[in-house]
């Protein structure tokens, strides 16, 4: 009738399917419609007697670190939420709750299983399993049970090494996060697994707002807490010193079978690191004193190798694809596995190959490296990982597929592997 009608308002005694006309008209006046529906919900349950309430908490660590990006969900009857946290770990669920209705809270994450993982991980976990320097909390004991059979033993070891050396993306029997509820007090300290504990927190007939629901966040498989847990933190990459493996130079020929020994120029604690080969073939892989195969892991271009003790001694047995020089044909890298050593003063160290012993020496480092970004995928943020031999500017530009620039980020970036954060939006 010349009087469009754009906007419809249901009131809380009209929860159903409505049916309505949608028209269309041009602009020579002609009209036409058709029969559709609407579908009226109260989603924030404004219309429930008694009113609703808000339910809010927190993720973080043992430490107190907000564990960002993990997702919670919150059922209470037909009300089914879900919400990201934030850097802080926050997360909140405004007049969601229907007053004196039962609800629970349930967090989750398991993404980038590797965060906060290394072969001193595995040197601490086995000081606990012997009894020499037993895990002083509840929650780094749950981080080291790897295969979630509420124990520790030498098989979280096994899980959780497959995991640096490449083997693993994830751990089969696990998440990478599990969450406590933070008001739990657990019966026996010394053995989490004694009780159940509670993943979950559950309210029953709710009549006020809810503003303490809160959660430790455990990382798996890292039991010293160096995993980063949001987009405010960083790592420290800073090395003390460098564990040197001995090899002897040589020219090899196309169509050779030869073993090379790497030995530790000094006793450590453990190290893991991968190692490139170019034109070589791996035949053989000889473990030394105390290792087995489950120490290494072979790719068709590298190995990688995690051993939590003092012996640093191996040998590999390779096919040379064609003539070279070895010193050329080998080098560290953390592309696969990190490349990282542990002294016997619990140090960080780096990790680099010398041919030919102390005497004109050719030493041979992680050279320049860009890792695969974590998470990957990712929601809004993500870490990308790379390393420098030496202190320098450095920028890091991405690409789409068309070539089209979408982000770009210069700076003074310290030597050894840095985490860069870049957010992109889709």
């Amino acid at each position: 009738m010349g009087n469009p009608i754009t906007s419809i308002t249901f009131t809380c005694a009209e929860l159903e399917q409505k049916d309505v006309e949608l028209w269309a008209q041009d602009l020579a006046g002609n009209a036409d419609y058709c029969l559709t529906f609407v579908d009226v919900q109260d989603n924030n349950n404004n219309c429930v007697p008694g009113g609703t309430v808000t339910v809010a908490g927190a993720l973080t660590t043992e430490s107190n670190d907000g564990v960002e990006d993990a997702n919670v969900n919150l059922q209470a009857g037909t009300v089914n939420q879900f919400q990201m946290t934030d850097d802080q770990g926050a997360f909140s669920f405004p007049s969601s709750v229907p007053s004196n209705a039962n609800y629970t809270v349930t967090p989750t994450k398991d993404d980038n299983p590797l965060n906060g993982v290394s072969t001193y991980d595995l040197v601490l976990i086995s000081k606990h399993i012997l009894g020499l320097e037993p895990l002083n909390s509840p929650y780094k004991m749950i981080a080291a049970d790897a295969n979630k059979s509420n124990s520790i033993t030498t098989f979280d070891i096994v899980e959780i090494r497959k995991l640096i050396l490449g083997i693993y993306n994830e751990l089969p029997n696990n998440t990478s996060w599990r969450f406590v509820d933070q008001d739990f007090a657990f019966p026996q300290p010394n053995n989490p697994f004694a009780t159940t504990f509670p993943e979950t927190k559950s309210v029953a007939g709710v009549t006020t707002d809810q503003l303490a629901d809160d959660f430790v966040g455990v990382k798996i498989g890292d039991v010293n807490g160096t995993a980063i847990a949001n987009a405010l933190m960083s790592t420290d990459d800073r090395s003390a010193s460098t564990l040197l493996f001995d090899v002897q130079d040589r020219v090899v020929k196309a169509g050779e079978v030869f073993e090379v020994t790497f030995k530790g120029a000094e006793k450590v604690q453990g190290y893991q690191f991968t190692m490139n080969f170019a034109g070589l073939e791996v035949v053989d892989v000889v473990p030394g004193a105390d290792m087995k195969l489950e120490n290494f892991g072979v790719f068709a271009d590298a190995i990688t190798t995690s051993m939590d003790g003092e012996n640093s001694e191996f040998a590999v047995k390779f096919r040379a694809t064609k003539s070279g020089q070895l010193s050329e044909m080998l080098g560290v890298s953390s592309r696969i596995t990190r490349a990282e050593a542990y002294s016997l003063n619990n140090s960080r160290m780096e990790v680099a190959f010398r041919f030919n012993g102390q005497g004109g020496a050719v030493i041979a480092g992680v050279g320049f490296e860009l890792y695969q970004n974590q998470p990957n995928p990712f929601v809004n943020k993500t870490l990308v990982g790379f390393h420098l031999p030496e202190a320098t500017e450095a920028t890091l530009t991405v690409y789409d597929k068309t070539g089209r620039m979408l982000f770009t980020q210069k700076g003074q970036f310290g030597r050894a592997t840095t985490p860069l954060r870049s957010t992109a939006h889709c």
